[in-house]
């Protein structure tokens, strides 16, 4: 079968429309180029992190809950995290929609046989050109409606 027939493209593109949803509100705040450089490790790390096997995920699961401490300090962190879900809940749902288009098309990648390395590349790269389309997009069109 051939490598195009084999690519999740439904999934792909759920994921470059919901990395050009972000793209489209980080240059719409008008951000400097250091939060773009940053949004982008994210965006690598994020993905990146999607593809280490869930043998390597349990290994630190293990370690992070291996003394009373460490769980304590995660259990805050946790209630801390869930707070800021719930004052910040718009972006959250926008960050909560990144998250799932990308776990969908890791998922699709794993069940086509994609090699871990293929999957992460073509993610990633799907990712960031969503990015740049988004940032793209809006100052295409905020040019083309405020400039006349």
């Amino acid at each position: 079968m051939l490598i195009v027939q084999r690519v999740p493209w439904v999934s792909l593109t759920l994921l470059l429309l919901s990395y050009s949803t972000l793209g489209w509100v980080i240059s719409e705040t008008k951000a400097p180029l250091f939060v773009w450089a940053v949004t982008i490790l994210a965006i690598l790390l994020f993905v990146g992190s999607l593809t280490v096997p869930w043998t390597s995920v349990t290994k630190v699961s293990s370690t992070v809950f291996k003394s009373s401490t460490r769980t304590f300090l995660f259990s805050v962190f946790a209630a801390f995290l869930f707070f800021i879900m719930l004052a910040w809940f718009r972006m959250f749902l926008d960050t909560l929609l990144i998250v799932a288009a990308a776990i969908l098309a890791r998922i699709d990648f794993q069940s086509a046989g994609f090699k871990e390395g293929q999957a992460f590349w073509m993610t990633s790269l799907l990712s960031l050109a969503g990015l740049a389309l988004g940032a793209g997009m809006q100052m295409i069109l905020l040019r083309h409606l405020f400039i006349r």
